[in-house]
């Protein structure tokens, strides 16, 4: 069900990949407005460590900026699902890398579109490319969000155990969940 396209866009080393509904393909600084009115809802910064609000200006396409540099450690995909008649931007999905064979997987969805399986798609279509080529996957959500849990869960990531997490926008250490996925 989901396949990776080999061809990278825009000659960028980060694969376009298949999921369902949706591609995930990597961020254009088109998607600035998108990005910026999903993220300046507080639901959406308060559900992620990096995300503040309120948004100051320029932080948006700071992201884009970073998520598109040669010399960046995180590969952020939008979730398009313009040829599906739905928006170009439904959400982000990330991989950091944290060692040479491990990475971390981070997302989030426009209120817009909760609720309607689109972060366990693009969490499934990331982990199933494996574009890392990691061995270990790792995320973490807060405890005061399980139905990002259970995209984990979903996606096969077992639970690891419970940690704290600075959140930009709550200005506060948030309990979490940490979860862990081998890659065979």
């Amino acid at each position: 069900m989901y396949q990776e396209t080999i061809t990278p866009p825009q000659g960028a080393d980060q694969p376009v990949i298949e999921a369902g509904r949706f591609i995930l393909r990597p961020l254009r600084k088109s998607d600035a407005g998108l990005i910026a009115k999903y993220t300046a809802d507080r639901r959406v910064a308060e559900g992620t460590r990096a995300i503040p609000h309120p948004l100051p200006p320029g932080a948006t396409e700071s992201f884009i900026t970073r998520a598109m540099s040669p010399k960046r450690t995180e590969d952020v995909w939008a979730m398009d699902g313009s040829a599906q008649g739905l928006a170009e931007v439904l959400g982000i999905v990330s991989l950091t890398r944290i060692e040479e064979d491990q990475s971390e997987v981070g997302f989030w969805v426009g209120p817009g579109f909760w609720n309607a399986g689109f972060a366990s798609e693009a969490v499934q279509a990331l982990v199933a490319a494996n574009p890392h080529h990691s061995r270990t996957l790792f995320a973490e959500v807060f405890q005061d969000n399980p139905g990002s849990a259970r995209v984990l869960t979903n996606a096969g990531f077992a639970y690891l155990g419970d940690a704290e997490s600075w959140s930009l926008a709550r200005n506060a250490h948030v309990p979490t969940w940490t979860y862990l996925r081998k890659m065979g």
